[in-house]
C-alpha cells in the first residue's frame, strides 16, 4: 500500500458546491422520524455530486448544529411503465446525518 506524500496538495473531487446546493431537501418520513427520536439522525436528499465532508459543512452551517457522523445511499432509479411505454425514474442521492446528543433541527 503507497503512502501518501504529505506535501502534495489536497485534490477535491467534483465542484465546489454552497450549502444550499448541496441539501436538496429533508426526508421526512416514518422511518425518519422513528430514527429523529431515537437516534438523533435526520435524513437528507443531497446533490449526488456532494461527499460526505460537504454534507457534514453545509448541515452544520446552515442549522448551526454539531455532525457526529454522515452515511451516503445511492439511489437508483427504477424503470416504470406507463401507458405501454417504458420509462426510468431518476436516481439520486440519501444522507443520514448523526448530531450531538446536545443538538436538536428543529423543523423536523
Amino acid at each position: 500500500m503507497a503512502s501518501r506524500n504529505p506535501r502534495a496538495p489536497e485534490v477535491k473531487k467534483g465542484p465546489a458546491l454552497e450549502p444550499h446546493q448541496v441539501l436538496v431537501r429533508p426526508i421526512i418520513t416514518e422511518k425518519g422520524t422513528h430514527l429523529v427520536e431515537r437516534r438523533n439522525t435526520y435524513a437528507f436528499e443531497v446533490h449526488p455530486l456532494a461527499d460526505k465532508g460537504q454534507i457534514r459543512q453545509a448541515v452544520e452551517q446552515l442549522f448551526s448544529v454539531s455532525v457526529t457522523s454522515v452515511r451516503t445511499q445511492n439511489r437508483i432509479g427504477k424503470t416504470r411503465r406507463f401507458k405501454g411505454r417504458k420509462g426510468r425514474t431518476a436516481g439520486w442521492k440519501k444522507a443520514y446525518v448523526t448530531l450531538s446528543d446536545a443538538d436538536r433541527i428543529s423543523m423536523f
